[in-house]
This record gives structure tokens, C-alpha cells and sequence, in this order.
């Protein structure tokens, strides 16, 4: 059987050659189906249509057929498989584009094409012929009823010159949260020549707790026809059947957003896990319990999930349903943009391996499945890189690929992966990559250190407030009192300490001999030197003119961060600070290095590390990751060893891009650090704002950000930050006209206000002074949006365009709220923010 006909018979999809305006394909051993044709007026096209996978010379066109009568998102009865027309023009029919006008001038394709109830009356048809960065128009018909025209752009030939390529990259569009405003206003703006999508196209849950916040309302909820519950018999159901899966493409595509990007610009898809199921490996499901384990192998849930993929995205790719096994299926690819870019596309969840810490392991104190957290994520780095190198260790002494237990692309995709990079001959080699590369580390000794150094400048100011008067009066001498009775001094070493600090610096002796001083009165070097650093503060805030309060606040900070924070993190646990808190045991187990999400390859880092080093090893330049998956904007290099000394060299560029709508990762962590007391504050800040005619507005305010490795704020900077989450807030009840002015209002308020500048601020840029991930440069965890690249052979230039919030229940009329331009020059992995 030739190539066509196993494609045509085993996969459904149909292929022929356009033929320079011929009423027919053209195609010498293209067989038209022998099915009745659909005829008369009671046709729809429901889904639209859409294109995809765009080469020089092909694409793969899509649509779906069914009788009007039926529901949208309804299956197909069988027995009433019909042809419909397939019509094809290069001709400029850019005006009917998302209209069911008739497509205008000469055609280069009239062919008929079947539509099937055994693949849900959905239309795969591949189209070669073309020509190389062309623009096309197509358009189906059934009986006399059109389906909408699309369009898509060929890929220039491979070797040609090309001087700017303009793409977008879309993840994370959960139906059931949040807006879709963003494709809306793709679709009418953006002049694209096509769009990546990374995955998590669909989501597999209903009524999951990410899922039940604001959404817009023309997203009703979704039913899933059969759906298994997660716990017991109510609650969050998961798609299981083909029917299932099926149905949440159909939904997702009744929304003529997406229908109208659809129409406008071919797709180069690929899935990440919730086409699938959450965190998924392989055909593993992450969070059902079986027998006490988390880890549920479902082989036909990953075949239906697999062919409802392949039935409804326009990707030229195979499906064997006829063979045994899930992975019946491959969607690892590349694609030549001439001489400019190399597009690798891989596969991240059908061929990696388990978590290294499985979710099933049992937890020490209790017993239990650890679940989540400690195995996927807030993992802690020490027992991830043993646990690792116990796998690393068991594949070599079983003789097999040392990375086969740790490995997410599998040794196969791995050397496919490896030969197309070492072999591209573009500039460029992007990879559409479904989870980030970039280290995303947490030092919890460090945290914790500054934040109940933190939680001691008041109750420090107020102890030097208190002991002025047994002072003289004299802020700074009680500062220098209470920084070494901080310190361990003795109350009478503390005073006569001070004393001799103070009579060094009427002398007009510098610090070094005024430490000597408070040496010579009897305190040690240590209490000495931050007994010197809190008089000085102090001082200079009396010679500043502050008042008493705040020159009180200054010394305590001065012995915060000079003497609590620093004994913490030497003695850790053992630290009299951390036993003074009364939250020693509490707080034991968070003194050390986390990785903060190993789903994605920090949970990988062995075949990371390999990648790199090929990429080193065959210098292969300019290369740059296009990431979705974590619901949040990054921007930074990727090294070859993040655990070497200065973290590495770097190597290439990861930018990875927020969510369409789902939930921001900060939401995420929001949520989950509200049981953890004071470490919640590393995730986020309340903050409540009183509103003319609304009462009281709270928000909260994103710290994640910081304590993860962004640059620490301004005044400024900080309230640019907090601008879209307040107008959010504020959506829910004022009119869109009124949003932008009265945020504008509060912001100058919270300007002068001390709480913010004098609490918050300091707080932000502690928490960016830890110093975690210095490789990110750009990072926003509490985002919706999508990217815009524009390719030259000099530089990459990506914009991410964050979205605005729901307003009521709608998406936004003004839908960009903020664009973060991240550059990447050619030769160099590095990428600067503007």
C-alpha cells in the first residue's frame, strides 16, 4: 500500500496536489472518497475551519461538517458519511476572510474530501503543490451551504534569503477561567505569518479549583458527556472517553475568537499535559488514587486523548489506532523557514519519564502518598539530586541510556533533537518547548532569614524608642545599646559599650576606631560592629532632621539585616532568633535550597545539562526556547550547569510566555503559601485601598516576583506593578470608562502613602535582594497574555503583551495592558529587557 492510501485509510487524512486552477486536484493517484456528496441548504460548520503545519510547497487544511440540525458540540450518528468540496484560490480574498462569501477568482483546488462520523465528520486534508511564501485562501462547501474562507502563508524555501519573519506564540487557554480577549484582539491586529501553540489547547478537567474564579460569561459551563469524578461521586470531573475529549475541542471551538484566529493564520501545534491530564508522563495520570498510589497508569485514556488531538488539530502528522500501546502517535517535528529559522518542535510528556520523586512516595512522618508538593513542586534540592543520581546510577548498571529514568524526551526525540540542532543551517533554531529550562531555585534559609529580620524592625524600633530615656534622650546611643543587647551583649556591656562609641564619635573618630572602643568596654567584635552601624544610622537620620519614629526605624533596620538576618543564616534551626519566634519546628524543615517547579526540566536537570553541552560541544549558536505551561512571562539564559560555581555558562535563550486565560502561577502560589504563616509573605502582600462610593478594595500584591529574582523596585516601578491587578479589582464594579482614571487617582495616593513606601517597599526589595535566579531578566507571574516575535537575521525581538482583567463579565474593550519587549541579539545568549 503507497503512502497516501495508508495515510488516507489509517489516519483519515487525504492528499492531494494543487494543479494551477484545474477543477480537480491534479494529482495523479488521488482518489476521490466514493461517498454520496452533502447536498441542499442544511449544512454547518460549526468549528470553522482552520490550517496548519505550513511548508514551502504544503498544508494541512481542516474543517467540520455536520447537519444544521444537530448540536455543535453533538456527535455524529453514523451511516451518513457524505463529500464535501474543497476549494483553494491564490488570489487575494483577504476581505472575506471569517464570511461564508464565495471564494473570488480562479481556483487552484476543487476536490472533494470526505466527511466521516467515525472521526467525528472532522476533515484532515494535506495540500502539496504550493508555492513557497505564498499567501492562500481556502474555503469547504457542502451541498450550498459555504463554511467561513481562511487563509494561510507558505514557508519561504529552505536556503532562501529572507529578511523578517513575524510569528505569535499562544499556551494555557482554559476555557473556564479568566477572558479570551487576547485571541480576540489578535485576530483583529496582530499581521502575523503564522501562530505557534504550545499546548494546554484544551483542558481536561471541569470544576476544578483553579477553575471556579471569574470568568467571562459567554463561556457557559462545560458538561462533559461522560467525565469521571476525581473523589468520590461529586465535584471536579476529568475527561476519560474519546467523546470526552472530543466534546472540549468542539467547545473550546464554538468561540469565534478562536475561530477567527483560526481562519487568519495556519497553526504549528504541539500538546503540553492537559490534553492529556495534569503533570502527566507518559499514559500516567498524576492525581487519581489507586490503592494508595497517585501514579494511575491509563493507556486507552491516552490513546483517546491522543486521537481527538490528532482528529481536531491541524497538524500534518500520523496516528496508528490500529496498533497496540499509547504511544501511537508522534508529534516531534521541524520546519524550514529559509535561511532564517530552524523550528524544532518536541514532544514533552509522551516520552519522558517519571518525576524523580514520585508522587506515590511515601512520606516520612506520615506514611502517605507525598502527593504535589515535595515531588513536583517546593522540592527540596538535596533530596532531588540524590534521588536523581540513584536513577542516573540504575539505568548505567542495567546497561541502558544513562538518562532513560530522567529523561523528558525520551533517547530517541533526544538524538532527534540533537541531530536537527547540530545540523540547522539557519540563523536561527527556535524550539517550541513546552515547559521553561530556566533554573527556578529558592534559597528557604535565605528567606526565612530575611523575613524574621524583617518581623524585628518594629519590635526593635520600639525597644530603642523605649530606651531613650534611660539614654539621655539620645536616639543614637540607645540604638547602639539595643544593637548590641541584640547582638548578646550584657545590659551593662551594652551601655558601657555604647558609651564608648559615643565618646569615639564626639572625638570625631571614624568607625574602625569607635568599634576598638565598644571592643575595649567589653562587648566582642560582633555586638561592637553592629553597635556602631546602629549608632551611625541613627545619627544620620537626627542630622537628616527624621523624626523620632523614623530614626528609630532606621537603626533597627541597621541591626536586622547587620546582625538577625546574617546569625540566622549561619546557624539556621539552632539560630536564639529562630527559637525566639516560636517557630522553630515549624519553620526546620525550609532551611535549605528548593527547586520550585519539577514538572518542568529543573525536574529534568541531567538531560538538561546533556542538551546544553551538545549545543556547546558543536557551537551551535542562536538558539532560543518559545515556552509556555507556567502561566507567567520569563526572560533569561539558560546554562549548561546551574549547580556549577556562578551558576554556569550560558548557553541559549529561554522566553517563555503566559497563559491565554488560566490562572497566573502566582495564583497558584498565592493560594497554596496561605497556610504557610509567615512564608506566605515571600508569595504576596494584602493590601486594602478605600474607594470613593465602593468601600474598601483589596488586592494582593505579587512578592513572588521578587523573591524570585526580579530587579528590586522603585516607588515607582512597585506601583506600575500593582496598576493591573487594582484595575481588576475594580472591574468587578465600576464601568470600563471609569477604570483607568481611577486607578490613576489611587496610585497618587498610594504614592504619599507611608504604609506602602515605608512597609511594602522595603519588604519588595528585600525579598529581591535574596539574590535567587540572577540568570531571569525578566519575570511576571501574575499575567494572562501572548507573545509576538519579530525575526531578523540580526536579532530576535519578542513582545509580551499582558492582557487586562474581566471587566464584569466580559473581556476587556481595552485589551493590552502592558508590553514587555525582550531582545535577543544574534551570537549572544542573552536576552535584554526593555
Amino acid at each position: 500500500m503507497d503512502r497516501r492510501q495508508f495515510l488516507k485509510f489509517g489516519g483519515f487524512i487525504t492528499v492531494s496536489a494543487a494543479s494551477g486552477g484545474l477543477a480537480g486536484c491534479g494529482s495523479g493517484d488521488y482518489a476521490e472518497p466514493g461517498l454520496p456528496p452533502a447536498t441542499g441548504s442544511s449544512w454547518t460548520f460549526p468549528q470553522s475551519v482552520a490550517s496548519g503545519d505550513p511548508r514551502a510547497d504544503s498544508i494541512l487544511l481542516w474543517t467540520r461538517v455536520v447537519p444544521s440540525g444537530l448540536d455543535p458540540v453533538a456527535a455524529v450518528a453514523a451511516g451518513d458519511d457524505v463529500v464535501v468540496r474543497l476549494l483553494v484560490s491564490s488570489e487575494d480574498n483577504s476581505k472575506a476572510i471569517g464570511t461564508p462569501a464565495a471564494l473570488a477568482g480562479s481556483l487552484l483546488v476543487n476536490i472533494k474530501v470526505a466527511a466521516q462520523a467515525q472521526y467525528d465528520n472532522t476533515i484532515r486534508h494535506k495540500l502539496t503543490g504550493l508555492l513557497p511564501n505564498t499567501t492562500y485562501y481556502y474555503q469547504f462547501a457542502a451541498g450550498e451551504v459555504r463554511s467561513n474562507v481562511g487563509r494561510f502563508k507558505t514557508a519561504p524555501a529552505a536556503g532562501a534569503s529572507v529578511a523578517q519573519l513575524q510569528f505569535a506564540y499562544l499556551t494555557c487557554q482554559d476555557w473556564s477561567i479568566n477572558h479570551w480577549g487576547a485571541l480576540g484582539h489578535i485576530a483583529a491586529n496582530e499581521n502575523l505569518d503564522f501562530i505557534i501553540h504550545l499546548g494546554d489547547y484544551i483542558y481536561e478537567t471541569v470544576g476544578e479549583s483553579f477553575q471556579v474564579g471569574s470568568v467571562e460569561t459567554r463561556h457557559d459551563a462545560l458538561k462533559l458527556p461522560d467525565g469521571t469524578f476525581k473523589s468520590g461521586s461529586s465535584g471536579a470531573k476529568y475527561a476519560s472517553s474519546l467523546a470526552d475529549y472530543r466534546y472540549l475541542y468542539k467547545k473550546y471551538r464554538t468561540d469565534t475568537r478562536l475561530q477567527a484566529v483560526h481562519e487568519r493564520f495556519a497553526f504549528i501545534a504541539i500538546w503540553d499535559d492537559h490534553e492529556f491530564s495534569d503533570d502527566a508522563w507518559q499514559d500516567t495520570q498524576t492525581y487519581e488514587t489507586q490503592a494508595g498510589a497517585l501514579d494511575v497508569h491509563a493507556p486507552q485514556r491516552r490513546r483517546n486523548a491522543n486521537q481527538a488531538w490528532f482528529e481536531y488539530m491541524p497538524a500534518d502528522v500520523t496516528l496508528d489506532t490500529a496498533g497496540a500501546g499509547f504511544q501511537n502517535i508522534q508529534i516531534y517535528r521541524d520546519f524550514q523557514f529559509g535561511s532564517l529559522m530552524q523550528l524544532v518542535m518536541t514532544d514533552q510528556r509522551l516520552y519522558r519519564a517519571d518525576h524523580a520523586i514520585p508522587e506515590s512516595s511515601p512520606n516520612p512522618a506520615t506514611g502517605a502518598p507525598l502527593g504535589s508538593v515535595g515531588t513536583r513542586y517546593m522540592v527540596a534540592q538535596d533530596i532531588y539530586n540524590g534521588a536523581e543520581a540513584a536513577k542516573v546510577a540504575a539505568a548505567g548498571k542495567a546497561g541502558s541510556d544513562p538518562l532513560a529514568l530522567v529523561s523528558m524526551l525520551g533517547s530517541t526525540q533526544r538524538a532527534w533533537w540533537m541531530d536537527k540542532m547540530k545540523s540547522a543551517t539557519a540563523t536561527w533554531k527556535l524550539w517550541g518547548n513546552e515547559v521553561s529550562l530556566l533554573r527556578m531555585g529558592l534559597s528557604g534559609t535565605d528567606a526565612i532569614a530575611t523575613l524574621l529580620a524583617l518581623a524585628s524592625v518594629t519590635p526593635l524600633a520600639t525597644s530603642i524608642a523605649g530606651t531613650a530615656p534611660l539614654a539621655g534622650g539620645s536616639l543614637p546611643l540607645a540604638s547602639a545599646i539595643v544593637g548590641a543587647a541584640t547582638a548578646g551583649a550584657a545590659p551593662a556591656q551594652a551601655q558601657a559599650g555604647a558609651m564608648a562609641i559615643a565618646a569615639a564619635a564626639a572625638a570625631g573618630k571614624d568607625t574602625s576606631t569607635q568599634i576598638t572602643a565598644a571592643a575595649s568596654a567589653g562587648l566582642n567584635i560582633g555586638a561592637a560592629s553592629v553597635a556602631v552601624a546602629a549608632f551611625g544610622a541613627a545619627g544620620n537620620a537626627v542630622a537628616a532632621g527624621s523624626a523620632p519614629a523614623a530614626v528609630a526605624a532606621a537603626a533597627a533596620q541597621f541591626i536586622a539585616f547587620g546582625w538577625i538576618k546574617p546569625d540566622i543564616i549561619v546557624k539556621k534551626v539552632e539560630s536564639p532568633f529562630v527559637t525566639a519566634s516560636g517557630k522553630q519546628a515549624a519553620l526546620a524543615p525550609y532551611f535549605r535550597r528548593f527547586l520550585l517547579n519539577c514538572d518542568q526540566w529543573d525536574g529534568y536537570n541531567g538531560e538538561r545539562k546533556a542538551l546544553m553541552a551538545h549545543l556547546k560541544a558543536n557551537s551551535v549558536a542562536n538558539v532560543v526556547a518559545l515556552t509556555g505551561d507556567i502561566h507567567s512571562f520569563f526572560a533569561g539564559a539558560v546554562h549548561d550547569d546551574y549547580d556549577a560555581p556562578g551558576g554556569g555558562t550560558p548557553v541559549m535563550v529561554d522566553l517563555v510566555s503566559a497563559g491565554v486565560s488560566s490562572d497566573s502561577f502566582f495564583t497558584y502560589l498565592k493560594d497554596a503559601a496561605a497556610s504557610l504563616g509567615d512564608l506566605a509573605t515571600l508569595v504576596s502582600y494584602p493590601l486594602s485601598l478605600p474607594v470613593p462610593g465602593l468601600g474598601t478594595v483589596g488586592i494582593s500584591v505579587n512578592l513572588l516576583d521578587y523573591t524570585m529574582g526580579k530587579a528590586a523596585p522603585t516607588l515607582d516601578s512597585l506601583l506600575d506593578q500593582v496598576r493591573v491587578q487594582l484595575r481588576g479589582a475594580l472591574a468587578r464594579s465600576l464601568p470600563e470608562a471609569q477604570l483607568d482614571g481611577t486607578v490613576a487617582a489611587l496610585l497618587v495616593g498610594l504614592k504619599a502613602d507611608s504604609g506602602f513606601s515605608g512597609q511594602l517597599l522595603p519588604l519588595a526589595q528585600q525579598l529581591a535582594g535574596l539574590g535567587n535566579n540572577p540568570w531571569l531578566k525578566h519575570l511576571n507571574t501574575d499575567a494572562q497574555g501572548y507573545t509576538v516575535v519579530t525575526l531578523t537575521p540580526g536579532k530576535l525581538v519578542a513582545q509580551f503583551k499582558q492582557v487586562n482583567k474581566l471587566v464584569g463579565g466580559a473581556a476587556p474593550a481595552t485589551v493590552i495592558a502592558r508590553t514587555t519587549t525582550a531582545t535577543v541579539t544574534a551570537g549572544t545568549p542573552a536576552v535584554a529587557i526593555s
